[in-house]
């Protein structure tokens, strides 16, 4: 009896600390009278496809608001609850759960509370000692190096100047990259001016809407790509192609460094970039606009309703994980927040990228309640699905009720009823094995494992040796043996003899991986510099030549030179989606900084997007370029004589949409050239054009639209 009475006290000891610390009662916003459905009633009512399951994984009260949730290398589901959405009062009560499944079964086990002090928590993920949050205007590091899931201290600055002046188009995300980077994201509302603590803001970089990256050792924080509205989920595909989802002006793009997509208003820093790369997606999940005030309504109805649900999303899962039916596998999972669903979006490869057609909806959750916020799959293949349980439209104008949340989880079948597991505990070999999983949480966990041993001093030699030997065997599929490269890259590097070879291996996506790897040290031995120009015009592969225009950048100038000389030349096809935008985006520094030998691209220059842009860019500096435009007007006039017609009324439609709302200014000396040109189509935006150079004549809107259409 008094052993019974002793273990009862431990028993109750271990509680009560969680019941002392979790005393914190949420207050709702909404008005009274509306409440969900109980938790379990609401995972019933879930609408799947056939042989799937949901079961509540965790509700309300042990969660709510979950704003963001990852899993841990033992599958445990850490999750942060966001109180101060969205009045942002500094209060510090936003927290971190951990919850263990240790049975499998589907529902939680235990649950802790690691940190409780949070003032605008919108992002987490777990690694490298600790925890990663997005605590606005900071990026924070909360150490637990003996991984006792007790804080070692108080949270680590890594980052500040994120603005809290954003109410819902904040900072967010976190994710590990498979490059061993950290990346996050950014909304449109208000742009953050970012470094680290004591940085001068001449010195920091300014973030707005986009997808940015931070190195977890060097704290080195750059920007990946720039544009859409209020990207909220961003995750990778089995080749290593990433992509994100987002809200208002489309759901969903393929995401390529250095890259400008559509924002939702203004130009942000980029004045020069013109065009910009658009969705991903060929279709919309909406009717009509998005400003369209039906848009707004508590669910999606009529032909929204069949097109997917509306024009707010959250969440990115590539699925690859390993129970769930083959053909889900590599394809992109996200929540429509209108229409209370799952929407599933099929990557195909296209041209230099991909383009997504609509599957079938996956989830219809059946209730209006249904908010998903984040899905991702864990070691036994199943889902977890985050709700952050709310009524009314995507911005909560209708108050938040901050007293629910959800947890389900998502599996096929039977799951496996293994148990937890500890990949921290594994052998380097063992890390090294996991590349050749099927399912990728294995994959990505033991790679950050293997990075964190290495940038901790820990021999992983052994590791490294296996993985070199898988990469040169030749015996492993394509997406393998690309996991092998990221797994050495981040772990110590994969060499430059390998990477040179590399650049000859016959799959398009080893071959551009190992362009971008180069890439990351920006050096080019002469050899590798001999082969990437060789790709860099290559007409087999666009994907090859995509990643040396997105890598360009991080060359020497007069590499980047050379490269761009092969870029523009001879494109060998009649359109690409992603193509003459990114190498435009490679080509405006240079043009920028030498528009003299930026000139001298345009005689070889086979797109007339380039061609237009790049005339466009020098002439947009008409008074600093004035001795240039001559020179400019003959190239445009050669191309007539070269017979190309559309060059030459892109070069001077170019002109025309840099001198837009000028006037009285001086015509280049040569101007006669096109004035007078046998081509009627130069020759009428030319005559427009005289108006530009006339002192005596006022352009008026009027016609700076007809020279427009005259263009068009």
């Amino acid at each position: 009896m008094k052993d019974f009475l002793i273990a009862l006290g431990l028993i109750y000891s271990l509680f009560v600390p969680l019941e002392a610390s979790d005393r914190y009662i949420p207050f709702n916003t909404q008005e009274p009278g509306r409440e969900p459905l109980a938790p379990e009633e609401a995972a019933a009512a879930m609408q799947l496809p056939e042989g799937f399951s949901a079961t509540l994984f965790a509700g309300e009260p042990d969660v709510r608001q979950p704003i963001a949730m990852k899993l841990d290398d033992r599958g445990r589901v850490w999750v942060a609850e966001s109180y101060s959405y969205k009045e942002w009062e500094m209060k510090g009560e936003d927290r971190i759960l951990v919850f263990e499944d240790s049975d499998n079964d589907g529902k939680f086990d235990s649950r802790k509370i690691f940190y409780e002090k949070a003032t605008h928590l919108s992002g987490m993920v777990v690694g490298f000692g600790g925890v990663w949050i997005c605590d606005s205007p900071n990026l924070e590091f909360i150490p637990d190096r003996d991984g006792d899931d007790v804080p070692d201290g108080p949270p680590e600055i890594v980052l500040d100047g994120f603005s809290t002046a954003a109410k819902h188009n904040f900072f967010n995300g976190l994710t590990w990259g498979l490059d061993g980077w950290l990346y996050g994201r950014h909304g449109i509302t208000a742009a953050s001016l970012v470094g680290k603590p004591g940085t001068p803001a001449t010195k920091r970089i300014d973030i707005s809407c986009g997808i940015w990256r931070l190195h977890p050792v060097t704290h080195e924080v750059e920007i990946v790509a720039r544009g859409t509205t209020n990207p909220w989920g961003l995750d990778w595909n089995d080749m290593g192609e990433m992509f994100m989802t987002g809200n208002v002006n489309g759901h969903l793009w393929h995401v390529i460094p250095g890259a400008y997509y559509p924002r939702m208003h203004g130009q942000g820093s980029a004045a020069h970039v013109y065009e910009r790369i658009p969705m991903t997606a060929d279709h919309l999940h909406h009717e009509g606009e998005w400003t369209d005030r039906r848009q707004f309504r508590d669910n999606a109805e009529g032909l929204t309703n069949l097109l997917g649900g509306g024009h707010s999303h959250c969440g990115a899962m590539i699925y690859l994980g390993d129970n769930w039916p083959e053909k889900y596998r590599d394809t992109l999972f996200l929540s429509n927040t209108h229409g209370r669903r799952i929407n599933n979006e099929i990557l195909q490869r296209s041209g230099s990228g991909y383009v997504a057609t609509h599957g079938n909806d996956f989830m219809i959750a059946n209730h209006p309640w249904y908010k998903g916020v984040t899905q991702i799959y864990g070691p036994d293949g199943g889902a977890y699905l985050s709700d952050w349980t709310d009524f009314g439209e995507c911005h909560d104008n209708d108050g938040v009720h901050r007293t629910s949340g959800r947890i389900y989880k998502v599996v096929y079948g039977d799951a496996n009823r293994s148990g937890p597991v500890d990949l921290g505990m594994g052998s380097n070999l063992e890390l090294a094995s996991y590349q050749l999983h099927r399912n990728d949480y294995y994959v990505r966990h033991a790679r950050r494992l293997l990075q964190e041993r290495f940038h901790a001093e820990i021999d992983i030699e052994d590791a490294r040796r296996e993985l070199f030997r898988m990469l040169d065997s030749g015996e492993h599929a394509v997406d393998r043996q690309l996991r092998f490269m990221w797994a050495l890259h981040s772990s110590g590097g994969v060499g430059e003899k390998r990477l040179t070879a590399l650049l000859n291996h016959s799959d398009e996506h080893v071959r551009s991986w190992a362009i971008r790897l180069i890439g990351e040290d920006g050096y080019l031995t002469k050899n590798q510099f001999r082969k990437i120009s060789d790709l860099a015009r290559d007409g087999v592969s666009r994907l090859v030549r995509l990643y040396v225009a997105s890598t360009l950048p991080r060359f020497s100038e007069d590499q980047q030179w050379v490269l761009a000389e092969e870029l523009v030349t001879d494109f060998g096809y009649v359109s690409d989606q992603n193509l003459p935008y990114m190498i435009w985006y490679a080509l405006l520094p240079l043009v920028e900084s030498n528009p003299a030998r930026a000139l001298g691209l345009l005689s070889n220059c086979s797109d007339s997007q380039v061609y237009k842009n790049i005339v466009r860019r020098i002439a947009s500096d008409f008074d600093l370029n004035a001795d240039l435009m001559p020179r400019l007007v003959k190239e445009i006039t050669a191309t007539l004589d070269r017979g190309d017609r559309l060059q030459a009324r892109a070069g001077v439609k170019g002109i025309a949409e840099a001198l837009n709302g000028l006037k009285g200014i001086e015509a280049p000396a040569n101007w006669e050239l096109l004035a007078s040109s046998l081509d009627a189509g130069v020759r009428a935006i030319a005559a427009e054009l005289e108006k530009v150079f006339d002192q005596s004549v006022q352009m008026t809107e009027r016609d700076w639209l007809s020279l427009l259409e005259n263009q068009s």
